[in-house]
């Protein structure tokens, strides 16, 4: 049962990597699931500090990712419409570009977003995508480098234990 808890707990930490990319999928939230599995094996123990910090800056990180973008897009002069926007671009790009979606489409998804609230003025629209695409990218590196720290945390803990497992 613990080699199975394992490798469910290693699939939620690397499907938290990849959700930091996403917006549907909260990313460091969804590693630390994985970090709580791992320790409902019964050869890693309990640590409830270590999980309740984690869980804390996952929360602090969830909270960020709407704050961020918001910042970007207000330092910009956007509005609400650019950081609706970026988040559908970013999906449809995914879908449609693969990875060069990650990048093209939030910026592209803002510009529209800030042309449909007021399509008389392009360069303010720019300008505006452009400060939510830099708020996107900055909650999305925030995330990933959390998704990432709480994997490399999920690979340390297994291999301390390594020996109690097989």
């Amino acid at each position: 049962m613990d080699i199975a808890l394992i490798i469910i707990g290693f699939l939620f930490c690397v499907l938290g990597v990849i959700g930091s990319f996403l917006p549907v999928l909260p990313g460091p939230f969804t590693s630390w699931i994985g970090l709580l599995i791992l320790h409902f094996t019964d050869a890693v123990p309990q640590n409830w500090t270590f999980l309740g910090v984690t869980l804390g800056v996952s929360i602090l990180v969830w909270i960020l990712d709407y704050i961020v973008p918001a910042l970007g897009t207000k330092k910009f002069g956007g509005t609400k419409y650019g950081m609706i926007g970026s988040s559908l671009g970013l999906i449809i790009g995914i879908i449609f570009m693969g990875p060069l979606g990650i990048i093209i489409g939030p910026f592209a998804g803002a510009f529209i977003g800030e042309i449909i609230k007021d399509n008389s003025d392009s360069s303010k629209a720019l300008k505006a995508a452009f400060g939510s695409f830099i708020g996107f990218l900055a909650g999305t590196f925030i995330k990933f480098v959390v998704s990432c720290i709480f994997l490399w945390f999920y690979v340390i803990k297994v291999s301390e234990n390594w020996e109690t497992l097989f």
